[in-house]
């Protein structure tokens, strides 16, 4: 297990890369009857070969949201209040 802590977006990213890996694995099985000369497979599996953008737009909306994250930090760090020593 990791000591990091998750940020903003990491769960998206995570859930996009397993939305793509879904979709490239459909997609190689779909491709493969073709090549091997097989019987196609039926339509309902060309549409799950979609998953793989859809995948790719999580995970892109993931590190965009980390990025605003990570913009809102740095944004605060630097409009806080510094404390004077009189």
């Amino acid at each position: 297990m990791s000591s990091e802590t998750p940020h903003d977006g990491d769960l998206l990213v995570r859930i996009g890369a397993i939305v793509f890996l879904v979709g490239a694995v459909a997609t190689l099985a779909t491709v493969a009857p073709l090549f091997l000369g097989a019987d196609p497979l039926p339509s309902a599996a060309y549409f799950v070969c979609m998953l793989m953008g859809a995948g790719f737009l999580i995970a892109g909306a993931g590190v965009l949201r980390s990025i605003a994250a990570q913009r809102r930090q740095a944004r605060e760090s630097v409009t806080a209040p510094s404390v004077s020593a009189r």
